[in-house]
């Protein structure tokens, strides 16, 4: 028994650390609340774009008190007020075509907009969906931009309050769009501009300054 209990602790120990190295399945979903990221830099994982003019934007993680949970958020905190400037943060290691997507925003600032938005099936800064809220209009608007053009094709008027935490979601399968705005499904379209998968992320428009948190990713497409 004395002879075998070291190759026991031996081999216990050689799977332990394979469990700890093995690479992880294919994920179906993804969170990202920016707590291990240090606050002041942009956040690990992401890539920065700007459809439009104007300049790129600036994303920075930031510790704050009045967070949904943890204590920091991604932030979009550069205010230029150019109006056609589309300030985008993309995760760099998720590329879907049916998924759900999910994240809480609050509306800080901006005399031209105060918009949060959600990126999904991004092929670049000028080929995308997008579905934002804006606080000065209390509205959600879903639209593609291709060839950086923005075209509205769905939307929503209802309460969209600057200064409080909102939950803006959307599920998309195949051609059917649905949002959802604070958990209420209050759009529902259809559109086959881009059917392939592409990446995901996070949008603001123009002087917006935007606080996230919670982003969240789950895969819906077929095994």
């Amino acid at each position: 028994m004395q002879f075998f209990q070291p190759i026991l602790l031996f081999t216990a120990g050689i799977l332990a650390l394979m469990v700890m190295h093995s690479p992880p399945s294919n994920a179906a979903s993804w969170k990202w609340n920016f707590e291990n990221d240090p606050a002041g830099k942009p956040p690990t994982g992401f890539s920065f774009a700007r459809t439009g003019s104007g300049r790129m934007g600036r994303w920075l993680v930031q510790a704050e008190k009045d967070t949904p949970g943890g204590t920091k958020i991604l932030a979009q905190v550069d205010t230029d007020a150019t109006s056609y400037r589309f300030p985008v943060a993309v995760v760099d290691s998720v590329s879907l075509s049916n998924l759900r997507l999910s994240v809480r925003c609050k509306a800080v600032s901006g005399k031209v907009d105060q918009a949060c938005g959600l990126v999904f099936r991004y092929g670049d800064e000028n080929n995308y969906y997008v579905v934002r809220s804006n606080a000065l209009e209390n509205n959600v608007r879903l639209y593609y931009v291709k060839d950086g053009k923005r075209q509205q094709f769905a939307g929503w008027d209802g309460p969209v309050l600057a200064g409080s935490w909102h939950t803006l979601a959307v599920e998309v399968r195949d051609d059917r769009f649905q949002i959802y705005w604070n958990n209420k499904m209050v759009i529902e379209a259809h559109d086959r501009t881009f059917t392939e998968s592409g990446r995901v992320g996070l949008w603001t428009k123009a002087d917006s300054v935007t606080y996230f948190d919670d982003l969240a990713i789950e895969s819906l497409n077929p095994k």
